[in-house]
């Protein structure tokens, strides 16, 4: 164990899946940088300072002196990251291990964290251990792929090799999971459902004494888009742009000023009281399943809350609904008594889906469904979303950072930098010919026009 530990660190650094739990929120970045130099190569004070500034200046930190003070929680996504790595590489490893090191970024952000690491790799020599569910960054910047199936390694070939021609049954799977690149054909005689015009919401920042906003965040700007029934809006944007914002406003939990009108009704000035009817037409996924499902609820008692809210039918009534919910998301009803720590991510997915459906809703706000799951359960999902929207003619408003799953289910698109709409229509036409300069970034960083170069 002795030598293991001088191995860590020393001639092995790790870059952590999370770095928001990885990283001691007690702590300053200096501190945190400064320990792993004290135990591995015994520096301290100003010496260590300067090491640390070095790093972060290596790892692309702007302004480096200011963030030697800084916690955790006060970087961002990316300024995160980048510090988990200086800390891997501030003793200079032969090998650096990067678990899922860009799975919480956005595109913008995987791209720069991908870039710097393919960089680092140039100036120090060292050896990459790429740990990812995504395919797209594997073609782009493996040398070879090992693909792993429970707990086996089941193939292992050059990059181009395994990609033009797979082995393996699980790597053929692995590769035919990738999401179709167009969403299902839509009817040209659907009726509008949602417009909303002027949307705008403010957070405030600071006030005063008496409770008067003195200053606010502008978090969503003057937006304006329709969906129609049976359709799908893609939102999407880097991190803080107001994709989340924007479908909390819609369900009234995040105050907002503007216009919207659901099947004709202006829904904007009801107050909680009288929107409350039209809840069980507007419903949402959210992001974390987990998170989302409570732990002390069986699955039968989380579907069946909103029909206790919303639906004045008795207790087998109810218990009939659960049930068709959960078969139509393809769950076994009998499983209805267990808890959510007994499902896999996918099956809480779909528990989280069959909240929703089963109050009928006429739209359902989906915020980053498949963003914690992995391809093969991702493409489960797409298709599960796609024969629900088909058998009951749902609208859909689809936020997420993943592109790809983006494009396979969406027939609008709306693109928001800083809480503005930059680009905003039909899907397949900004896919294919982007206008606006920061939509091109974004499916530049997603690699949707850039073929493989240099690897790491």
């Amino acid at each position: 164990e002795k030598r293991m530990r001088q191995i860590r660190g020393r001639e092995i650094g790790m870059i952590f899946q999370e770095p928001m739990t990885s990283l001691n929120p007690l702590h300053t970045v200096e501190k945190q940088i400064g320990e792993t130099l004290e135990l591995h190569k015994g520096m301290r004070g100003p010496q260590a300072k300067q090491r640390c500034l070095e790093l972060l200046q290596l790892v692309g930190i702007q302004n480096p002196e200011s963030k030697l003070g800084a916690y955790p929680h006060q970087l961002s996504g990316g300024q995160k990251q980048r510090v988990m790595i200086a800390m891997a590489l501030a003793n200079e490893p032969d090998l650096l291990i990067a678990d899922e090191p860009t799975t919480a970024l956005d595109v913008t952000v995987q791209k720069q964290v991908l870039e710097l690491l393919r960089d680092l790799q140039k100036k120090l020599g060292m050896a990459i251990l790429l740990i990812t569910h995504d395919l797209t960054i594997v073609r782009r910047y493996a040398d070879r792929v090992a693909v792993m199936e429970h707990g086996k390694l089941v193939e292992e070939a050059d990059t181009d090799a395994l990609f033009a021609s797979p082995q393996h049954p699980y790597t053929r799977k692995l590769l035919d999971a990738e999401p179709p690149e167009a969403p299902l054909p839509l009817d040209k005689r659907a009726e509008p459902l949602l417009a909303v015009e002027r949307l705008d919401v403010r957070f405030p920042i600071r006030k005063s004494l008496l409770g008067k906003v003195k200053e606010s965040f502008h978090a969503v700007q003057g937006a304006d888009f329709q969906l129609n029934r049976g359709e799908t809006l893609g939102i999407v944007g880097e991190s803080g742009s107001g994709k989340t914002t924007i479908g909390h406003a819609l369900l009234k939990l995040t105050a907002s000023t503007g216009s919207i009108r659901l099947a004709g009704e202006e829904l904007a000035f009801l107050n909680q009281k009288d929107f409350r009817p039209w809840r069980r037409r507007v419903q949402i996924v959210f992001q974390d399943p987990f998170g989302s499902l409570s732990p002390r609820m069986s699955i039968a008692e989380i579907v069946r809350e909103g029909l206790e809210i919303h639906d004045a039918e008795n207790a087998a009534e109810h218990d009939s609904k659960v049930i068709r919910a959960l078969t139509d998301v393809g769950l076994d009803p009998e499983a209805r008594h267990r808890y959510p720590h007994e499902f896999s991510g996918g099956q809480r997915q779909r528990i989280a889906i069959a909240r929703a459906l089963v109050l009928q809703p006429d739209l359902i706000i989906l915020d980053e469904p498949t963003s914690a799951l992995d391809r093969t359960v991702q493409k489960q999902v797409i298709e599960l979303l796609r024969a629900i929207q088909t058998r009951y003619g749902l609208s859909y408003i689809f936020i997420s950072h993943d592109l790809a799953v983006v494009r396979a289910l969406s027939h609008k698109l709306l693109v928001l930098q800083h809480g503005r709409i930059v680009e905003y229509g039909d899907a397949a036409r900004i896919f294919d010919a982007p206008q606006a300069e920061y939509t091109r970034e974004l499916l530049n960083a997603a690699f949707f026009y850039q073929k493989p170069t240099t690897t790491i």
